[in-house]
């Protein structure tokens, strides 16, 4: 299995509404493929003050290419969410399995 970790930094003025666009148009575009074992979203966080992330887990690189495309390991933004994001990135880690 692949996890996927998509970070998107947004300005702070914009946050309650990118928030919703990204439950309402994020969420249910990445829900509708095939592979896909799990999905989590979080926001800013004193930690990350700017940063939402989303972190998928999928059944294999090939569900990845399905749902992004030849250059899955590059962001996926949906139309209409890019005017929020002033930064984002990326990354795929192998699932170890825990005993």
């Amino acid at each position: 299995m692949i996890i996927r970790i998509f970070t998107a930094t947004i300005p702070t003025d914009l946050h309650d509404e990118f928030e919703a666009k990204f439950k309402e148009i994020s969420v249910p575009l990445v829900k509708k493929y095939q592979g896909l074992v799990s999905l989590e979203i979080g926001r800013p966080s004193k930690w990350n003050p700017n940063d939402f992330v989303m972190i998928s887990k999928w059944e294999s690189v090939k569900d990845l290419i399905v749902f992004a495309g030849e250059d899955w390991n590059q962001a996926h933004i949906p139309k209409g969410m890019e005017k929020y994001i002033t930064a984002c990135s990326v990354s795929h880690f192998e699932h170890i399995e825990l005993a």
